[in-house]
């Protein structure tokens, strides 16, 4: 299936426009921020081609995609009136103090993440050329190009205030000035002349603000208060002139003499907490660390920890966050590919093979976690012990990055310092080590994995008419034509992407419970339903083709969420004449969403069927 047509699901499946608040997206992850949650069923979204996975976090909703999240992120954007939020009124913050604050976090960072990987890999070509005498770090070309390896690390700031004034919804172009400011020529040049500043008679700390993180994000915070007082006292008549006006001098004054201070000391704290954990017991800070890594990334939350690597790691080296990220990047792609060589599966051994390349590589293990280690379970648990064996021997030794990049056998020249020649030996042994510990570990401990369709053992389906005691019957939920799935004009169905089953062409505009069991979703536009059957049958009944679009007015809801239903009960009324009206076809989708569960899925051999009419056997 096509970037479009997965992208289209994805759009629809999370509720479209009247849903989505805001979208982001990080190096692996759409971020939705939706206005209702509960709305969007997570198991259609996972079946969707190209989403791997899931995850709700900190007031966000999170489709992993993998390497390709740019171009889905590109192309989402086209269907809907929103962007990163803008213009939207964003729900109260939810939660705990502490996920709040990382969902900000986390949001105003993951934008920065791929000019970020961009000037830190620049920076490790850099290391290579230059430790290997192919480049004079006294020429003209390393001068620029340690320019564009600094770039998006100098300019943070004025990043950061960009996004942040889209988080707190401020005027996104005084905040970029406000940064400006800290990073200006003229008060650089003050702070390097090494005597007391003052501005009108109030004394302004003497700190460098280019790369830093915490400062920015605190001037923009208080901005939301100060801009929202400015408005509340300026007359209509004179706002335009004296609301930018009165906004950029009093945050100018108050992000030199109070704000920027603050932050820096924030940040410096920060800085502090790390060496004290690395002057102390480093070496359990660093297990604890690698083994739980990939339990982090899978919350999303590897990025919040962005303020805390990028200060070490540009103020003096990182022997926390990014070695432990090496050690468990490692971890999965090894994993990943004990899984690929030991399954007998062929797409499992495509989707693994891929999968550790790309961990192994680039550091990205998004496919690795949510594709393989994650769905089998004991290659994830075979990485994180191999992540606190390896983590303990990082943190003897006190392995250190000096530069920024995802952590991952072409970023290892990261771990490259002249001054520290040893360091770089012990960053190959690292990798080495938590590559073939966890390949070992996954490869004793193996996985359960599902057999081949073809290889799995067919069961007698002669007598399933006549009801064998394995079997589990499904009647049509609405009178019509039986055809087969495949004929189904969406890929999604015929493909059988959600699951086995077949489709009706109803002539009744009634649907009923199709067996005994209990609702498990209603769509919001209420053209699709979830059922679970008290033998473990889940079905989906989608009735009509893109019915979505007509946000629920042909459809009449009988039943709620979690309420329990017997066969027969009526579920939904239709106006199959408004869908036909509307251009769409109402044909009718039944699909057991859990058919890997079972042996197989037999469809009947009737073609005109009644509510009293057996259309599945399930085996």
């Amino acid at each position: 299936m096509s970037v479009k047509q997965s992208v289209k699901d994805i759009y629809q499946a999370v509720g479209g426009d009247g849903n989505i608040v805001s979208l982001t997206h990080c190096v692996t992850r759409l971020r939705f921020k939706l206005k209702d949650e509960g709305k969007v069923d997570d198991d259609q979204v996972k079946n969707i081609p190209g989403v791997m996975g899931v995850n709700h976090q900190s007031g966000q909703y999170q489709v992993i995609i993998g390497n390709a999240v740019s171009d889905y992120y590109k192309e989402i954007t086209k269907l809907g009136n929103f962007n990163t939020g803008e213009g939207k009124e964003v729900p109260q913050e939810k939660g705990s103090l502490f996920d709040r604050f990382a969902n900000f976090i986390s949001s105003c960072m993951s934008p920065l993440i791929p000019a970020l990987i961009g000037g830190g890999m620049i920076k490790v070509i850099l290391i290579i050329l230059t430790t290997l005498d192919i480049l004079s770090t006294k020429g003209q070309t390393y001068t620029i190009l340690s320019a564009f390896g600094d770039a998006p690390f100098y300019f943070l700031p004025v990043e950061l205030a960009y996004t942040a004034s889209k988080y707190f919804k401020v005027n996104t172009m005084l905040a970029v000035s406000l940064a400006g400011i800290l990073i200006h020529p003229n008060f650089i040049g003050l702070v390097d002349a090494h005597k007391p500043i003052f501005l009108m008679g109030l004394p302004v700390t003497a700190a460098s603000y280019s790369s830093s993180v915490i400062p920015i994000l605190l001037i923009v915070w208080a901005m939301k208060y100060i801009e929202g007082g400015i408005d509340k006292v300026c007359p209509a008549s004179l706002k335009s002139i004296l609301k930018p006006l009165l906004e950029l001098f009093i945050m100018g004054v108050l992000a030199l003499v109070i704000i920027g201070p603050i932050g820096t000391y924030a940040g410096d704290l920060l800085s502090a907490i790390i060496l004290f954990i690395q002057s102390r017991d480093s070496w359990l800070a660093m297990a604890l660390m690698a083994a739980f890594m990939p339990v982090i990334v899978m919350t999303g939350m590897h990025w919040a920890f962005a303020p805390i690597f990028l200060a070490a790691s540009i103020a003096h080296p990182d022997s926390l966050i990014l070695p432990a990220m090496l050690v468990a990047n490692v971890g999965q792609g090894a994993a990943a590919l004990a899984v690929a060589i030991k399954s007998k599966n062929k797409n499992t051994k495509q989707v693994a093979t891929a999968a550790s390349i790309s961990a192994l590589l680039a550091g990205v293990t998004e496919p690795a976690l949510y594709g393989v280690t994650l769905k089998y379970k004991k290659p994830l648990y075979a990485s994180m012990i191999s992540g606190g064996i390896i983590g303990f021997f990082v943190g003897i030794i006190k392995l250190k990055a000096y530069a920024f990049a995802v952590p991952a056998f072409i970023a290892l020249p990261q771990f490259i310092n002249n001054a520290n020649k040893m360091n770089f030996t012990y960053a190959v042994i690292t990798a080495v080590a938590s590559l073939v510990l966890t390949f070992i570990l996954t490869y004793i401990i193996g996985f359960d994995e599902e057999k081949p369709k073809e290889e799995t053992k067919k069961a007698d389906v002669s007598n399933l008419s006549e009801g064998a005691n394995e079997t589990k019957k499904v009647y049509a939920p609405v009178a019509g034509e039986m055809i087969s799935l495949e004929s189904v004009s969406d890929k999604v169905f015929a493909d059988k992407i959600m699951g086995d089953g077949v489709a009706i062409i109803p002539s009744d505009n009634k649907i009923y419970a199709p067996f005994d069991g209990v609702v498990t979703t209603i769509f919001p536009t209420k053209h699709a339903i979830g059922l679970k059957s008290n033998t473990g049958v889940e079905l989906l009944i989608h009735i009509g083709l893109n019915t979505v679009e007509l946000d629920g007015k042909p459809f009449t809801e009988y039943v709620k969420v979690n309420q329990k239903v017997r066969k027969g009960d009526l579920l939904l009324e239709v106006d199959l004449d408004a869908i036909n009206k509307a251009g769409l076809e109402t044909v009718t989708p039944i699909v057991v969403t859990n058919s890997k569960d079972f042996v197989e899925v037999v469809p009947s051999d009737k073609i005109v069927v009644d509510n009293n009419s057996k259309i599945m056997y399930i085996v």
